[in-house]
């Protein structure tokens, strides 16, 4: 018994002086969540996490809608409620919304209703609100947002008297979403440089829209920080190294401050965001530079580029859609154009560590992690 003890001992002593690991496989923690927007049938992808940030395939899932197997300009097309228990996504190319519950095995659809509007490219959820975003102007329709109540079985009920215009019929919008406390929406015009915000009453109906000219050109995608902070990234429409990303207050009735305006990521078309949790980081994708770039924010929510290349996702790649996980310990990149979903560790300065990725269609669109 103590040569078997001893031999066991020396064997993990040899596994830690090679800075190897167990053979213990990592726990399942987790899950991402992608859409295939495929023209012929619309389906969520979704992958397993484990404890170490590696993704592993656990199931296709039909939306029972269609997407347009192509570019939606776009964020928030897959979103996860507060609670992690259900699942929204757009069908762009059916003009619908999918519910599903999300489940230890994977995900249970549950409905697939009308839209409210055309084209659907983003959504934005509070508590028991969701709110479409529509780019129907792409399609000759006119742009605009519309609600819905989410019921406690996770089906949606359309809310009534809550569409509402953007600023003008045709806007190219890119996203619309909550401010923490969802007191206002925020929609992101890209072809007026506009942002629109709405003030939501108590009976969950946005009012008029308050228009805003952005600080930069292209605002696109947007994440909100700590003490009433939005981060609004700005593509200057595709100029070569021109990207950049701008700093707002927001009040509670709409109104916006600028903070830092346009700091620049010196990459090409910045167009998603995300904020760390703790409100210190902000990582931005640089779909034409195959880039990720990260910036420092102070308390007071002023930017400063911490690395225009915090990682590279690779020449041609398209970096779009981008998610941290919960615990802000891991940073998932959709990568569509490269049709792979790249993974990295986030240290504690901000830094990122490239982790093995998956693959994906190269039409898919939108990004939820847990």
């Amino acid at each position: 018994m103590q040569l078997r003890t001893l031999l066991v001992v020396m064997a993990l002593s040899l596994i830690i002086c090679l800075g190897g690991e167990t053979t213990h496989a990592a726990e399942p923690v987790g899950a991402v969540y992608t859409m295939s927007n495929a023209a012929h049938g619309n389906s969520v992808l979704v992958f397993q996490r484990s404890s170490n940030g590696r993704l592993d395939p656990a199931g296709v899932f039909a939306t029972g809608g269609l997407g347009t197997g192509g570019g939606l300009g776009n964020q928030s097309a897959v979103v996860l409620d507060q609670s992690d228990r259900w699942l929204f996504v757009v069908n762009a190319g059916s003009h619908e919304i999918s519910s599903f519950e999300v489940q230890a095995g994977g995900l249970q659809h549950i409905e697939t209703i009308a839209s409210g509007g055309f084209q659907p490219i983003s959504l934005a959820l509070h508590d028991h609100l969701l709110f479409v975003l529509h780019a129907g102007g792409n399609i000759g329709e006119v742009d605009n947002i519309t609600g819905f109540r989410v019921r406690p079985n996770g089906t949606l009920r359309p809310l009534a008297d809550s569409v509402r215009p953007l600023s003008e019929a045709v806007t190219d919008p890119a996203q619309i979403a909550f401010t923490p406390d969802g007191s206002v929406l925020v929609v992101t015009e890209k072809s007026t440089n506009r942002l629109v915000t709405y003030a939501v009453g108590r009976n969950g109906r946005p009012g008029e829209p308050t228009i805003h000219a952005s600080v930069g050109t292209t605002p696109f995608g947007f994440a909100f920080g700590k003490r009433s902070q939005l981060f609004i990234s700005e593509a200057f429409g595709g100029a070569p190294n021109a990207s950049a990303v701008s700093s707002y207050t927001i009040s509670h009735q709409g109104g916006l401050q600028v903070i830092s305006p346009s700091v620049g990521t010196t990459q090409t078309a910045a167009c998603w965001v995300v904020v760390t949790n703790d409100g210190r980081f902000a990582y931005v994708t640089n779909t034409g530079s195959g880039s990720v770039s990260s910036y420092e924010i102070s308390f007071d929510g002023d930017l400063t580029l911490l690395n225009a290349i915090a990682a590279e996702t690779g020449p041609g790649s398209g970096p779009i859609d981008i998610d941290l996980t919960h615990d802000g310990r891991f940073l998932y990149v959709l990568s569509s154009a490269g049709g792979k979903i790249d993974a990295f560790r986030v240290q504690a300065q901000g830094g990122l560590t490239p982790l093995p990725g998956v693959e994906v269609p190269t039409s898919s669109n939108g990004l939820a992690a847990r």
